[in-house]
């Protein structure tokens, strides 16, 4: 089995709705997030996945939320904007869209909100 990882930042502010503790206040991070692409085979030039695309799709979703209040947009809106959820988030959004032949998924996504806490997300 090989696998891919490709790691992107960014930062947004947020405030942990129901929580009793200084996360129910409005703060921000500066968040990591590592999403890997796992597969039992490389293409016809040995790639598992081309990095470039990956990039690209991470970036799409990046863009999105960098330097924005995450409470305000969809789907934290309702969803509680733990690193958990954006985990989830990030996978959905970005799996599903490699549209390659090659039987390769994304297997996991992992959300830091500092240097010593993150979540992760696999199906």
């Amino acid at each position: 089995m090989f696998e891919v990882s490709v790691e992107d930042t960014f930062a947004a502010g947020h405030a942990l709705r129901n929580y009793k503790g200084k996360c129910e206040n409005v703060h921000g991070h500066n968040y990591r997030v590592q999403v890997t692409f796992s597969g039992p085979e490389l293409d016809s030039i040995g790639l598992l996945v081309d990095f470039v695309v990956v990039k690209k799709l991470m970036q799409t979703v990046v863009d999105r939320l960098d330097h924005q209040y995450l409470n305000d947009l969809a789907p934290f809106d309702v969803l509680n904007p733990s690193a958990e959820n954006m985990a989830k988030y990030f996978y959905d959004e970005i799996s599903g869209g490699l549209g390659q032949s090659t039987p390769v998924q994304l297997g996991q996504v992992r959300v830091w909100e500092t240097d010593t806490s993150s979540a992760t997300y696999r199906p």
